[in-house]
C-alpha cells in the first residue's frame, strides 16, 4: 500500500464537515413541477444557514453544481448566493462532473480550505428533471443567426422559407452519451450481461433499497436531514421523499417489462433510479474555524479519489476503480469500514460493482493490483437504502450520500464509512468520510 495522503490544511488542520441538508427528493413532474433547480438551491442553502446559525459573512466561498444546466443561469453557484441571503462578498463558482458532481464540489471546497484560501465555505449540488433546457433543430439555430444579420425583410423571408416543418420541433435535453451513443440504461445491460447479474438479483436489490428506506423514514432517522420544502403557491409542503416505496413485495418487481432491451433486457424502471427533482448542501470549514464559531463538526473528510475509464464496456464500473484509491489515501482497508454507501443509477450497475470489488482477477486485470479491493458486506452496505428508493436529482445525490452517511455513523458511535458513485463518460468517485 503507498503512503496515505492526510487531508489537512498547512497548520494540520482537518476538513470539517459541520452540517448537512437536503430537500426531499421528488418524482420528475410531481411536487416541484415547475421549480427551477436554482430555486432549489437557494431553499437549501437558506435553509441550512438559518439551522446552523452562522454568520452570512463567516461563509467565504460557495461551491455549486448541476448537471442539467439552464441557459439563463449557467453559474447556478452564484444566484444562490445572491438570491439565499448570503453576503454579496461570498465567492462562488460551478462545477459539474454528471452524477458525481457534489462529489467534485465538495473536493473542490476542500482544497480551498487545505490551501488556506478560504476557512469555510458550502458545497452542493441540485438538478431538476422537471425544468429542462428544451432546444431547436440546428438548422432553426443556424437560420435564426442568419436573420438576424439579414439586411431587409426579403432576405429574411427567403431564410426562414427554407425551413421544413420538422425544423421547428423542439430538442429535448439528450439522453444518451455525447461520444458512443449509448443510453445508460444501455450500459447497465451491457453490464448484467457481461457481469452475469440476473434479473432476480437486480429485483432483490431494488426492493431492499426501498425497504430499508421506508424503514429509516419510518424511524425518523432522515427527520433532521431533510428540511420541509413549501413550492408556489405555497398551498402545500413536502416534508419527505415522494419516491419511496413503502409498500408492494418482490414480485410486484417481476410484473414490470425490460425498458431499454425489450426482448432480452433484465433492467427495468423499478430496478433503476427515477428521474428526480432536489437540491443538498454542507457546510465545510476548518478545525479551528468550527471551534471559533462554536460549532460541533458532524464529522471530517480523510480521503477522495476520482477516475476515468472507457466509455464503450462497463462505464459504469467508477466505484470500483475510485474505492481502492480512496481507501489507500486514507491509508485503510475496506474491512477498516463501517460504511459503504454505493449511489444505485441501477440495480445492475450497483451489484456489477459490488462483484468487482470483491474480484482478484479483476484488481490483478484491470487495476493491476496484488489482491482484490473486498468484500462488502450486506449489513454495511446501504444500509439506509440508495439512490433507487430516494431518487436522484444528478448534482445532489452525492451530498446526499455524505450527509446521510455522517449522520448514520454517529448514531452508531463513529467510525469509518466510504460513499461512491459512477458519472457519465466512465467517471467514478469515492470518499472515505470520519466521525469520532
Amino acid at each position: 500500500m503507498k503512503q496515505p495522503f492526510p487531508l489537512v490544511t498547512r497548520a494540520g488542520e482537518r476538513i470539517a464537515f459541520v452540517g448537512g441538508l437536503r430537500t426531499p427528493f421528488a418524482r420528475q413532474a410531481t411536487a416541484f413541477r415547475g421549480m427551477p433547480a436554482v430555486c432549489l438551491g437557494k431553499m437549501v442553502v437558506a435553509e441550512l444557514m438559518a439551522r446552523t446559525e452562522i454568520p452570512a459573512q463567516s461563509i467565504e466561498q460557495l461551491v455549486f453544481g448541476q448537471v442539467i444546466q439552464m441557459p439563463e443561469a449557467p453559474n447556478i453557484a452564484r444566484e444562490i448566493v445572491l438570491g439565499a441571503g448570503m453576503s454579496v462578498h461570498t465567492d462562488a463558482y460551478s462545477v459539474s462532473r454528471a452524477c458525481a458532481t457534489s462529489f467534485q464540489a465538495v473536493a473542490n471546497l476542500a482544497e480551498s480550505l487545505m490551501a488556506g484560501s478560504v476557512r469555510a465555505g458550502i458545497a452542493g449540488g441540485a438538478d431538476s428533471a422537471s425544468v429542462l433546457p428544451v432546444g431547436v433543430s440546428k438548422k432553426l439555430a443556424g437560420t435564426l443567426l442568419d436573420i438576424n444579420k439579414a439586411r431587409s425583410l426579403r432576405q429574411r423571408m427567403a431564410l426562414f422559407l427554407r425551413l421544413r416543418p420538422r425544423d421547428l420541433l423542439p430538442v429535448p435535453p439528450a439522453v444518451a452519451e455525447y461520444s458512443t451513443g449509448l443510453r445508460m440504461g444501455d450500459t447497465a445491460e451491457q453490464m448484467a450481461k457481461t457481469h452475469g447479474i440476473t434479473r432476480k438479483e437486480q429485483d432483490a436489490l431494488a426492493h431492499r433499497s426501498h425497504q430499508l428506506a421506508a424503514k429509516a423514514w419510518q424511524e425518523g432517522k432522515l427527520a433532521q436531514e431533510v428540511m420541509t420544502a413549501r413550492v408556489p403557491p405555497y398551498r402545500e409542503a413536502l416534508s419527505e421523499d415522494n419516491v419511496v416505496r413503502r409498500g408492494g413485495s418482490l414480485a410486484d418487481y417481476a410484473r414490470l417489462r425490460p425498458a431499454f432491451d425489450r426482448r432480452h433486457g433484465t433492467v427495468t424502471a423499478a430496478n433503476s433510479t427515477p428521474l428526480t427533482d432536489g437540491a443538498a448542501a454542507l457546510i465545510m470549514m476548518t478545525e479551528s474555524r468550527a471551534r471559533e464559531l462554536c460549532l460541533t463538526p458532524i464529522g471530517y473528510l480523510r480521503s477522495y479519489a476520482f477516475s476515468a475509464i472507457d466509455v464503450w464496456q462497463d462505464m459504469l464500473l467508477g466505484p470500483a476503480w475510485a474505492t481502492p484509491l480512496a481507501l489507500e489515501r486514507a491509508g485503510i482497508t475496506l474491512a477498516d469500514l463501517t460504511l459503504f454507501d454505493m449511489h444505485e443509477a441501477f440495480a445492475a450497475q450497483a451489484l456489477t460493482n459490488l462483484k468487482m470489488l470483491a474480484s482478484t482477477r479483476f484488481a490483478r486485470e484491470a487495476l493491476g493490483r496484488d489482491r482484490a479491493t473486498g468484500e462488502v458486506r450486506e449489513d454495511q452496505f446501504n444500509v439506509l437504502g440508495g439512490s433507487i428508493a430516494y431518487g436522484h436529482p444528478f448534482a445532489a445525490t452525492g451530498a446526499r450520500m455524505i450527509t446521510q452517511t455522517l449522520n448514520e455513523l454517529r448514531r452508531r458511535g463513529g467510525g469509518l464509512g466510504l460513499v461512491t458513485a459512477c458519472a457519465a463518460g466512465g467517471l467514478g468517485a469515492a470518499m472515505v468520510l470520519e466521525v469520532e
